[in-house]
């Protein structure tokens, strides 16, 4: 698919991106805050999280009814999502309703009211979001990994944020939050599909205000040490286990071989992790490896979940295709197939606008630069087993490999 990668830095200093699409009838853009749970304090964790919700709560000219029913009127989607290290705005819409949902999004980040009884109201929202993670082991997993390998470290806290956090926030503490992190210096705007891009432009100037640039605060805390195994106890019946440890980092030219690896790994129904575990033995129902590249860090790791009385056994196999990743080459044709499979994933999934909104505004925010789809293909092409055994011994040293398990708190009765 022919595409046109255009970018203009604002007079104000905002970044614009954007990838032209003229084979599609859709637009997918998105207001990108470089600013996320690494950004706050254990005392106000989950305070991003909170702020994206209470960003379509109304505005001066809108109400929450008419921010939503604007987009959703003529056939478009608008949502938002908080990680580690962003904040995103987003809407996916016709491309001729594209002027209106740039209205819409600098609207909601320009000028919500945050007023206090909308704030009290969205308490209760975020308060169940929490509990209802909590119920849901195959998620708390994750967040009880995190905190296991970014220990005392924003990035080991939950994106949520706690019960008690989310019950104190108050209009100054979301205010505060905003004019100290939504600054000129941390916005990418993205957008990808049919448009031109000095229209874009063009809309964009002058309508989305956030304030001057000013320092960093907090993110870029030294790493601590990883916290070892770590064993929690719920009333579940699975045990879920993760296990794995820090990774690479978004610009680290090695990530090539590493998602050439977690794909072999466990990418998939014909990874090694899958037939092994699951098809072969069947030890478990849900396997898979992961990975997550952030600005200076990273994190990789593989997730099952399986009968308790298999734990030991689980967690001895994962390591043994670790081991075998670090010691024996991938055959030839094993590794053409799966250099196949992610190309052919990595062009599928580049078919939707929103996939080519988020890759080009995150290689705006940790590189700084475009990389064609023909530039990642050739670096897929070119990852040898060496490369994947280096990258493999480097990662799965065993000081560096870090277990976490959720498992039940019933005593059995004999």
């Amino acid at each position: 698919m022919d595409s046109i990668y255009t970018k203009t830095i604002l007079d104000n200093g905002i970044r614009v991106v954007t990838e032209r699409m003229p084979n599609v009838r859709s637009v997918s853009i998105g207001v990108w805050v470089n600013v996320g749970a690494r950004n706050e304090k254990r005392s106000n964790n989950g305070i991003s999280h909170f702020i994206e919700h209470m960003a379509f709560k109304g505005t001066e000219t809108r109400s929450a009814y008419q921010i939503a029913r604007e987009i959703e009127s003529v056939g478009g989607q608008l949502n938002a999502f908080t990680s580690r290290e962003q904040t995103c705005f987003y809407a996916h819409l016709l491309d001729e309703n594209l002027p209106q949902a740039i209205d819409v999004l600098a609207d909601i980040t320009a000028h919500s009211l945050f007023r206090d009884e909308d704030i009290e109201r969205e308490k209760g929202v975020v308060l169940e979001e929490i509990r209802n993670m909590k119920d849901t082991p195959d998620e708390l997993i994750f967040e009880y990994f995190l905190e296991n390998i970014f220990p005392h470290h924003p990035l080991g806290y939950p994106i949520l944020g706690t019960e008690k956090n989310v019950s104190r926030f108050t209009r100054e503490t979301v205010v505060q939050f905003i004019e100290e992190n939504y600054t000129l210096n941390n916005v990418v705007i993205a957008a990808a599909g049919n448009l031109e891009h000095k229209a874009v432009v063009a809309s964009i100037n002058d309508k989305f205000i956030f304030a001057n640039d000013h320092p960093r605060r907090g993110n870029r805390k030294p790493f601590a040490p990883m916290a070892g195994l770590k064993v929690y106890e719920d009333d579940i019946s699975q045990a879920h286990i993760c296990l794995g440890g820090r990774g690479l980092p978004y610009g680290n030219p090695q990530k090539y071989a590493l998602l050439v690896l977690n794909t072999i790994l466990g990418g998939g129904m014909s990874s090694r992790l899958f037939q092994t575990i699951r098809e072969k033995l069947g030890l478990a129902y849900s396997i898979y490896s992961f990975l997550d590249l952030m600005a200076d860090t990273g994190l990789f790791g593989v997730y099952l979940a399986t009968n308790p009385n298999q734990i030991e056994k689980c967690i001895d196999l994962v390591r043994r295709e670790l081991w075998k990743l670090k010691k024996q080459p991938v055959g030839k044709k094993e590794l053409q197939q799966t250099k196949n499979q992610l190309k052919g994933n990595l062009m599928l999934g580049l078919e939707k606008t929103s996939s080519r909104m988020n890759r080009i505004a995150k290689m705006e925010i940790y590189q700084g630069e475009f990389e064609t789809l023909d530039g990642v293909l050739d670096n897929i092409n070119r990852v040898s087993p060496e490369h994947i055994m280096e990258i493999a011994r480097i990662l799965f040293d065993e000081v560096k490999l870090y277990t976490t398990i959720l498992k039940s708190n019933r005593r059995s009765h004999s």
